[in-house]
């Protein structure tokens, strides 16, 4: 069994014409840029593309597949050297279960399915061309049609304050808007980790994925996983998110939930922390408070430990959030590395002196060995590593 460097939730910014696919996307994030950027900086072995529905997108994906660039394998996904891209699509639910927007991830296993796919949503969205589109259907219209397509289903950062699973979109429990039994896995989101999480009963039973959810290139593999799989494929990921056969995630990687940008509960005008039960901000007198993850999770808990087969969370720190880490020097860092996986896994902390100052290095082990101050986030303000 190999290990995989897999992030699952990267948008597209705008299309290679460069109209825009994710209007909050920065204009480099094109389908090429993040395949190259995605394997040749990052590292990553597996990326999920989740505006692949796009039609311009797939007409890029099919320009790349005519030129030799990008092959189909025969068992899902499309490979570019060693990375595979598993085309996918991010949609927003809001059905007469739902009492807010939910956000969902699904995955195809090829392109032909992904233009079904995309023919068949055209028919139920106002815009087919743009990234999170409201879909006008159950969220159980939906999951069929995905489990029809032989495709996967994946609830996105569920806990996140807008759009999402338990944020707006439920009062207790997800049964209230989707089948359980037609759902792969939980995408944590930023604010959360697997503790947290699993402090939820109902989705104990499902594999827990983290992913960046980028929106420009340096935000890709802020969060992942290393998954154990025979080979990067559609097939493979299948196997790995129910645990079949020894496919499994062997590490979640995350941001400590301190630094997501809704983890505390704080005021939305000042960002003043306030109380869970607050009505009003008692810094500003704003009326507008948002409930924080960790507030949102205590509400809904029904259990205090994590099941056996949970895998580590290991606290990691992204390099772009490195103090004096800046853009030449992590492209300094890189380009004598290889790769920011290598540069966050394995290069001694000895090698990493010769390049970057010791300061630098020293945050960087730190960050390794989830051993930095860090200053909560929360209203859609990160959180930062604090003075050390």
């Amino acid at each position: 069994m190999n290990r995989y460097y897999v992030d699952l939730h990267i948008h597209i910014g705008r299309t290679w014409t460069g109209k825009p696919v994710k209007i909050t996307g920065a204009k480099s994030l094109t389908f090429t840029n993040i395949i190259e950027h995605a394997r040749n900086i990052k590292g990553l072995n597996m990326v999920g593309i989740i505006d692949s529905h796009s039609p311009e997108v797939i007409i890029e994906m099919e320009s790349l597949i005519e030129s030799g660039d990008v092959y189909e394998h025969p068992d899902g996904g499309l490979v570019f050297g060693d990375l595979t891209v598993i085309p996918g699509s991010e949609l927003e639910i809001y059905d007469e279960g739902c009492n807010g927007p939910i956000h969902v991830l699904c995955f195809l296993p090829n392109l032909s399915a992904m233009k079904e796919f995309s023919n068949w949503l055209s028919g139920h969205l106002k815009n087919i061309q743009l990234s999170s589109q409201r879909v006008y259907i159950t969220g159980l219209v939906l999951q069929k049609k995905v489990k029809e397509m032989g495709g996967i289903f994946i609830p996105a950062h569920v806990f996140t304050p807008f759009k999402s699973l338990y944020g707006k979109g439920v009062n207790q429990s997800l049964t209230e808007v989707f089948d359980p039994d037609l759902i792969d896995g939980i995408e944590l989101g930023l604010s959360s980790d697997t503790q947290m999480a699993d402090q939820i009963g109902e989705i104990h039973r499902y594999t827990f994925v983290t992913n960046s959810d980028a929106h420009s290139l340096a935000k890709i593999a802020r969060e992942y996983q290393v998954m154990a799989m025979e080979a990067p494929t559609f097939a493979e990921l299948q196997k790995a998110l129910k645990g079949e056969d020894g496919r499994k995630i062997l590490a979640n990687y995350g941001l400590d939930p301190l630094l997501g940008k809704y983890h505390k509960t704080v005021c939305a005008k000042c960002l003043h922390p306030a109380d869970e039960t607050d009505q009003i901000c008692t810094q500003c007198g704003s009326k507008k408070i948002i409930k924080g993850v960790a507030d949102r999770i205590l509400e809904l808990k029904t259990e205090d430990k994590s099941p056996a087969h949970r895998p580590p969370y290991v606290h990691q720190v992204p390099l772009e959030f490195i103090p004096g880490l800046g853009p030449r020097l992590l492209e300094k860092l890189v380009d004598h590395f290889g790769s920011e996986m290598a540069i966050l896994h394995e290069v001694p902390y000895d090698a990493l002196k010769e390049v970057v100052p010791e300061k630098i290095s020293d945050l960087i082990l730190k960050a390794r060995e989830g051993k930095v101050l860090l200053a909560a986030g929360g209203g859609g303000k990160y959180g930062k590593i604090a003075e050390q």
